[in-house]
């Protein structure tokens, strides 16, 4: 078969791992959520299923397979199978444009560590990243249960409010790079900061955008229904939220959906604003080590960026109480999106003095 080129099967692989290192970590990050929070409480936290509770991951996935399945008699039953389900499909797919890597290079071949490059990256993230509402607000509506639509009300309403001051901070970032291309953004923060500082792969966004990355950063405990902003499944007062009908595996998808989303904006956050891939002195190793090892140490490095940011969002859920939802709605429109138009005007103003007078 001529078309299966050494290339193709090479991204078949890198796709097949994207796919199994978000899996993977989003699952052990069921497992790292109760070792922190022990750890924060002074307690141990799951340690019986294997050692040190490694297995643990594996013992709630069981669970969830074996426990009963119950669809409610009320229930719109296709829809409530379909919310799940869409929820998973979308969090999964969001992770197909992130850029795990710079290139590989095997003899003449060079492959691109990434599972699809679009020139449109940031759209297409965000494009799938809104739909995953849509899983919550089928299944809450679908369940023909009054909190669960409380819910899925609380949750699609939270997610537009916040999406669109995340919209407007990531415009700033693309103001300043000129490309849609989550590869390109994450190439341009390969130099040395400030061009000036001798240290290579440095040349990061937060160092332009700090008040941008807070309002991202926000948002994104928004969307990702995280802890202060977990209204849409706030149990002292909607019982479970949306996935209050749930149980079995379709609970098990919604949760996990959770973890996955965590680990992707974790991925956006490192590529639009921590240098993707670079990282420090990436231009000694691989003048030392050569191009691929290299490469999979900046892929290292991304993950370990990410793996940073779930830890952040773990430690702020077991450290702030949640806002009431006036709260969480006047920080959404009264102060992140005045706060992001303003970091905009301010960023088109300082690129255009430049363009001016430092040609």
């Amino acid at each position: 078969m001529e078309f299966i080129t050494f290339a193709f099967i090479v991204k078949a692989v890198i796709i097949l791992l994207v796919f199994a290192i978000t899996l993977g970590i989003a699952a052990y990050s069921t497992l790292a959520e109760r070792k922190i929070s022990a750890f924060l409480q002074d307690r141990i936290g799951p340690n019986r299923a294997g050692p040190f509770g490694l297995l643990q991951p594996l013992a709630d996935a069981g669970k969830m397979f074996f426990k009963e399945e119950f669809i409610p008699e009320t229930a719109s039953k296709f829809l409530f199978i379909l919310g799940p389900s869409l929820a998973m499909l979308t969090a999964l797919m969001s992770s197909a444009v992130i850029p795990f890597g710079d290139k590989l290079i095997f003899g003449s071949e060079i492959v691109e560590v990434q599972a699809i490059d679009v020139n449109i990256g940031v759209l297409y993230s965000f494009g799938v990243v809104s739909l995953g509402v849509y899983g919550v607000m089928i299944g809450g509506w679908a369940s023909n249960n009054k909190f669960s639509l409380l819910g899925a009300i609380r949750a699609a309403s939270q997610n537009i409010s916040y999406e669109l001051a995340m919209g407007l901070s990531l415009l700033a970032i693309l103001m300043m790079s000129g490309s849609l291309s989550l590869r390109e953004i994450a190439a341009q923060q390969a130099g040395n900061l400030y061009g000036v500082i001798p240290v290579s792969g440095m040349n990061w966004n937060i160092f332009y955008q700090p008040v941008g990355f807070i309002i991202f950063c926000t948002c994104a405990f928004a969307e990702c229904n995280r802890t202060p902003f977990d209204l849409p499944e706030c149990e002292s007062e909607l019982v479970g939220g949306y996935h209050t009908e749930y149980s079995s595996m379709k609970l098990g998808l919604y949760l996990f959906a959770e973890y996955v989303n965590m680990f992707v904006a974790g991925l956006l956050m490192s590529t639009l604003y921590f240098g993707g891939y670079n990282y420090p002195f990436v231009d000694f190793v691989t003048a030392q080590f050569g191009q691929n090892i290299a490469t999979l140490v900046g892929t290292g490095a991304l993950i370990g960026k990410a793996l940073f940011f779930i830890f952040f969002f773990m430690w702020i859920r077991w450290t702030l109480p949640r806002f009431r939802y006036d709260q969480l709605m006047n920080l959404g429109w009264k102060n992140l999106i005045p706060l992001a138009i303003v970091n905009l005007i301010a960023t088109g103003a300082v690129i255009l003095i430049k363009e001016t007078f430092f040609k």
